[in-house]
Parts: C-alpha cells; sequence; structure tokens
C-alpha cells in the first residue's frame, strides 16, 4: 500500500462527511438562491418597479394575468400582461377539492404565501377559500400561482413568468405592503357578456363578482374587496 493510498483511507471518512455537510447546505440554501436568481434574472428590466404596491387581475377566459403597479403618483398602471400556460377546468367558480377547477373571486397574498420551495420553481398561495368561499362552504387549498407550464386547479406561468411576478410581489412585500390582491375573473364582464351567461347556473355568483370587475375597469385601481380575512 503506498503512502498516497494510505493517506486517503485515513482521510476518506473525514472526506464523506464534509461532502455530505456540503450537499446539505446546498439543499437549505437552494431556495435562497432561487429567490435571489429570480430577482437578478428580472432586475435590469424590472429594476425599477421593486418595492411599488402590485395588483394582479386573471381572466381566466382569456388566459391573460395582468401585473399592475402602483405609481408614485398614486396611479395604477398594467406593468405587463401574461399569457397563462396551463389552467384546468372552466370558467366558473372551484367549488370542492378535486373538482379541477381554478377558483374565481377576491384573494391575497400575504409573505407566509410565498414559496421558494415550490416543485414549480417558484410560487405563491392565493388564499383559496375566501371568507365568502367558506360561506358556500367551498372546499380545497393550496391554490397557487407557479412557474412551469402544467397545472391542475391552479395558474401556471411558466418559470420565467413567475421569476417576474414572483420578485414583483416578493419585493412589495420588503417595503411594508401587508397584502397583494389577486382578483380572478372568469371573462371579460361587459354587460354585453352578462347578458349572453343571464342562463349560465353560475350567473347569480358572477353577479357577485360584477362590482370588482366595473371598480377595476372605472377606477384602474383593485377592487377593495370584504371577501378576504
Amino acid at each position: 500500500m503506498t503512502a498516497c493510498t494510505a493517506m486517503f483511507r485515513h482521510l476518506f471518512p473525514a472526506i464523506l462527511l464534509l461532502m455530505t455537510f456540503s450537499m446539505l447546505s446546498c439543499g437549505r440554501e437552494q431556495p435562497e438562491q432561487r429567490v435571489d436568481t429570480a430577482r437578478s434574472n428580472v432586475q435590469e428590466e424590472l429594476g425599477e418597479h421593486f418595492g411599488k404596491p402590485v395588483f394582479i387581475r386573471i381572466i381566466k377566459e382569456d388566459y391573460l394575468l395582468e401585473l399592475w403597479i402602483r405609481e408614485p403618483d398614486g396611479n395604477w398602471d398594467i406593468l405587463k400582461t401574461y399569457e397563462i400556460a396551463g389552467m384546468s377546468g372552466d370558467i366558473g367558480p372551484k367549488t370542492r377539492e378535486g373538482d379541477e377547477q381554478a377558483p374565481e373571486g377576491f384573494y391575497r397574498v400575504y409573505p407566509h404565501a410565498m414559496n421558494p420551495r415550490s416543485s414549480y420553481h417558484l410560487s405563491f398561495n392565493i388564499g383559496y377559500p375566501n371568507k365568502y368561499d367558506k360561506s358556500l362552504k367551498r372546499t380545497g387549498s393550496w391554490i397557487m400561482v407557479h412557474g412551469s407550464d402544467v397545472s391542475i386547479g391552479c395558474f401556471a406561468m411558466t418559470d420565467p413568468g413567475i421569476e417576474e411576478i414572483y420578485t414583483l410581489v416578493n419585493e412589495a412585500f420588503k417595503t411594508g405592503f401587508p397584502s397583494v390582491p389577486v382578483q380572478v375573473y372568469p371573462f371579460r364582464m361587459t354587460a354585453d357578456r352578462m347578458e349572453e351567461e343571464k342562463d349560465n347556473k353560475h350567473y347569480d355568483f358572477w353577479l357577485h363578482l360584477l362590482p370588482g370587475w366595473n371598480y377595476t375597469e372605472e377606477n384602474k385601481a383593485p377592487y377593495p374587496d370584504n371577501d378576504t380575512e
């Protein structure tokens, strides 16, 4: 046995322990690194908007997510519109666990809902069921806006898309804003479209959402809902 071989056999347990510790450390750091990397990726294009209040409006039929920003003058503007890459179900609310429907209604994201450990790159929980959903005995949980391009009951925005959305929501929290509104509509709720849907079984529920849609269209601002807790 050579001196080098003997030394390696002597040091091998220590090397293995160090490798194991390093792997575990990397695993613990991965979520934070993922968030930091996402922030770095979008800094050049969107950095000037970091820390501003954010509002998200989703239009299911159009497969669109609008990301609104409040400017220092108090006005809200649509910063970017994203195509939803994956969403299951049809127009109409989510009513029960496992129905594969994406919800409709007025929700809020809070800092604890941010998930950097998501299996879909990054994600955040929109807060379904809200107070109104619970009053109707609707069930379900973990409805997320996340990365990837597939989803059942959630909203998949692709990895580059969620990096932008997640970062702007996260940066708003960093500057002290307590929550981010997420308002989900079945379609563009114009008078003509509502008339077309008057025989739909969800029509009465959509009348509940209509003031929110009209408020944002008229005031260019998020609806001050009272459905959330």
